[in-house]
C-alpha cells in the first residue's frame, strides 16, 4: 500500500524538523485559499509561524538556562510605587548595552521595594538579546562555592560563573557570611572585574557591607571593582509586598494567618 502525500509530507517535515509548518500548513492552506492568496503567500505565512515558535523556544530555552526563579519583565513593574528609583535609567539599561561595556548595576534599598524583580526584567531583556546571563542568591553561591572547594571542582565552578556576560548576584547582605565564604565571593567579583557585568542586590547601604564581609580591607577591595563602572539604583521606599498585603481584604489575611489555639 503506497503512503499518502499526507503521511509522506509530515514524514518529512518531522525529518527537517518543522513542527510548526506540520501543525499549520492545513489551516493555512485553508485560510489563504479563502483570501486568494497564491503559493508564495502561502509559504511566507508558514515561514513565518515557523519563525516565530522557534523564536518563543529559544527564549524559553535562555530563560531556562539562566536559572531564574521567576520570570519577571519590567513591564510588570510598577514604577509609580518607587519614586526614587530612576525610571529612565533602569528604562536605558534594558537595551543590555551596558553587558556589552562589561558595566556594572547595584541596586540598593530597603526589603520589598522590588530588587529582585528589576533584576530579574534586565536579566531577561538581556537573555532574549542572546546573551548568557546566571542568576543565584549570594548565600546559595557561597554554599555553591564552598562545597565545591570541598570538592575539589572549584576551579571548574569559578570559570562557569566568570564566563557569563551577565551574573546576577541577588540579596548580598541578608546573610553574613563566614571568613572563607566571604574570600570566596570576593575572588567571584574579582575574576569577573572588567570582564564581565555584574548586577548585585542589597537591602544594606555600601558603608554596611562591612558587617557582611566582616572584614574592611576585603570590603573596600570588592567595592573598588564593583562601583569602577557602575550604575547605581536607588530603591528605598515603602515595602511592595507590605503595601499588596494591606490592599488584600481583611478575610484573606486572616485566611494567611496559623490557626488560632483552641479555648480552655
Amino acid at each position: 500500500m503506497t503512503d499518502t502525500p499526507q503521511v509522506l509530507l509530515a514524514h518529512h517535515l518531522k525529518a527537517l524538523k518543522l513542527p510548526t509548518f506540520l501543525r499549520e500548513y492545513d489551516k493555512v492552506a485553508r485560510s489563504c485559499a479563502a483570501e486568494g492568496v497564491e503559493h508564495p503567500g502561502y509559504l511566507l505565512r508558514l515561514t513565518e509561524l515557523e519563525l516565530i515558535e522557534r523564536e518563543r523556544h529559544m527564549v524559553e530555552r535562555r530563560i531556562k538556562e539562566a536559572k531564574f526563579p521567576a520570570v519577571k519583565s519590567l513591564d510588570s513593574f510598577d514604577f509609580t510605587a518607587l519614586p526614587s528609583l530612576n525610571k529612565t535609567l533602569v528604562l536605558e539599561l534594558a537595551r543590555s548595552e551596558y553587558v556589552l561595556r562589561r558595566e556594572n548595576v547595584i541596586a540598593v534599598g530597603n526589603s520589598g521595594t522590588g530588587k529582585s524583580h528589576v533584576a530579574l526584567g534586565l536579566g531577561l531583556a538581556a537573555r532574549q538579546k542572546g546573551l548568557s546571563v546566571g542568576f543565584i542568591t549570594a548565600a546559595a553561591l557561597v554554599h555553591e562555592l564552598i562545597e565545591a572547594r570541598d570538592e575539589k571542582r572549584l576551579l571548574r565552578l569559578q570559570r562557569q560563573l566568570a564566563g557569563y556576560k551577565l551574573l546576577i548576584i541577588d540579596e548580598l547582605g541578608y546573610v553574613p557570611l563566614s571568613q572563607t565564604g566571604a574570600e570566596l565571593l570576593f575572588e567571584v567579583f574579582s575574576q569577573r572585574y572588567e570582564r564581565g557585568s555584574t548586577i548585585v542586590t542589597s537591602n544594606l547601604p555600601f558603608d554596611e557591607w562591612t558587617g557582611v564581609f566582616a572584614s574592611e580591607r576585603l570590603t573596600g577591595a570588592l567595592l573598588d571593582r564593583l562601583t569602577h563602572h557602575v550604575h547605581i539604583l536607588e530603591m528605598n521606599g515603602d515595602s511592595y509586598r507590605l503595601k499588596q498585603s494591606k490592599r488584600r481584604p481583611r478575610a484573606a489575611r486572616a485566611a494567611d494567618l496559623p490557626d488560632s489555639p483552641p479555648e480552655q
